[in-house]
């Protein structure tokens, strides 16, 4: 029994089930979707403390310029450039036998600074909440100092007395520990059997304790969790539920305006925008998301892209039990290739509290990822890794459902303006030994595919 149902009882009730449990390849637009000026009052949380967030980031720029170099060109600012997808659009659309239509772009997130991830943004701003609000408590800084004064061998000392913990399967963890440890905090990352070693041994070259478990995501963070209710001292940064981490994300929304304007794309009701957030718990998609219907309000459209093994976002929103549901409890593993995705319980609050502003939900296999990863690399020059590329069969899904697009309203006429943005999570530090592995297994497949 499955939440009071027999599974047979749940395929009835809720068709799309059976595929999911088959591990097929599934797409789902949500008929529930709301008006963002409704919606967006679902999230409470407003475009106020998205502000908030953005002028803390200010704050500490000085800092990030001084302590990570590799910022300093862009004065202390963690941000991504956007790059145009001419050639693997031209190819995702040949394949499916879709005509040419508007253009897709590429979201490069997989190149940001300090962690060269998507989590670079929600998990580094809530290391700097937190180190800001302990930091203004002591009197070690106002808010109208230079944050350079952190850098300083004082507020090193200061930042020791405190520990930082959390749950990860690989990049907010490395995001995390990495701004951690470069304050002077005591930083532990409980990661899941998924994470990547690499990923492990970089965090310990920074000074970042390391616990592994054997078991999946919802393991590390519980242990994550338990470790600061037993230490006063300790701040768990969760995943889960956290507004911090959401409001990091959200900051994305305002400079991707900014980046459009400069490259002269419109977005309006006649050019509306897809975007593809891969999904793992739900925080970064989310967070993004939440910026983004704030922006750009009904006409931005926001996807989000799940393993076939581990879709639990979709799961979650569809039969209405968000974090009350694991994919195990129906039987699928949770185990996929996509380890920043490998989650098999989703977030409750970004799930109830974005689930009238998610245009939809699709789900895409290990292969497929790495098969895309190879013609995004070969095509495009990109370097992603395998769950980045869950956004990439986004435009593919969309266009071939005339159903939701005729519901909410894009003729063929706005979509033949419309921009698909994927949102390129991460894949820049992936060692290069270890992507040529990737890309020699996209390789064999794009070979064995497409003959």
């Amino acid at each position: 029994m499955i939440q009071g149902k027999t599974l047979d009882a749940w395929y009835a009730s809720h068709p799309v089930i059976q595929p999911l449990v088959a591990l097929e390849q599934v797409s789902w637009f949500n008929p529930a979707i709301a008006p963002a000026a409704v919606a967006l009052g679902d999230v409470g949380l407003t475009l106020a403390d998205v502000k908030d967030a953005s002028a803390r980031l200010l704050r500490f720029a000085p800092y990030l310029a001084k302590v990570f170099p590799q910022t300093a060109a862009a004065g202390g600012i963690i941000e991504s450039a956007i790059q145009p997808l001419k050639t693997l659009q031209q190819a995702l659309l040949s394949e499916a036998a879709l005509p040419d239509s508007g253009a897709l772009w590429l979201k490069k997130d997989n190149d940001l600074p300090i962690s060269g991830s998507i989590k670079a943004r929600g998990g580094i701003h809530e290391v700097l909440k937190h180190a800001e609000d302990l930091a203004l408590q002591a009197g070690l800084i106002t808010l109208d100092d230079n944050y350079e004064t952190l850098a300083s061998e004082r507020a090193l000392g200061f930042f020791s007395q405190y520990k930082i913990a959390v749950g990860s399967t690989g990049n907010l963890g490395l995001s995390i520990g990495i701004m951690s440890a470069m304050l002077g905090f005591q930083a532990t990352v409980h990661m899941s059997s998924d994470a990547r070693q690499w990923k492990k041994d970089r965090l310990r070259a920074s000074g970042v304790t390391v616990v592994e478990y054997p078991s999946d995501y919802s393991v590390a963070v519980e242990n994550g969790r338990l470790q600061a209710q037993n230490d006063p001292a300790c701040y768990f940064i969760d995943d889960e539920n956290s507004p911090h981490l959401f409001l990091g994300y959200a900051v994305a929304a305002e400079r991707l305006a900014r980046q459009f304007e400069v490259a002269g794309v419109l977005v309006d009701a006649e050019h509306p925008l897809f975007v593809y957030l891969p999904c793992g718990v739900g925080g970064g998609p989310g967070g993004v998301a939440f910026g983004l219907k704030l922006a750009f309000g009904d006409a931005v459209h926001c996807v989000f892209a799940e393993p076939t093994h581990s879709p639990c976002m979709l799961l979650g929103v569809y039969t209405g039990l968000h974090d009350q549901v694991s994919v195990q409890d129906f039987g699928i593993d949770n185990v996929t290739a996509a380890d920043g995705l490998a989650v098999g319980r989703p977030s409750g609050f970004v799930g109830r509290a974005m689930q009238r502003l998610i245009d939809g939900y699709y789900t895409v296999t290990d292969e497929e990822l790495y098969r895309l990863m190879f013609l995004a690399h070969e095509l495009e020059g990109v370097k992603l890794e395998p769950s980045a590329l869950a956004g990439a069969p986004g435009i593919v899904r969309v266009l071939k459902d005339a159903q939701y697009l005729q519901r909410i309203g894009v003729t063929p006429a706005r979509l033949a303006n419309a921009t698909h943005l994927i949102w390129g999570t991460g894949g820049s530090m992936v060692p290069t030994e270890e992507y040529a592995t990737y890309l020699d297994k996209g390789r064999a497949l794009q070979t064995t595919t497409h003959r």
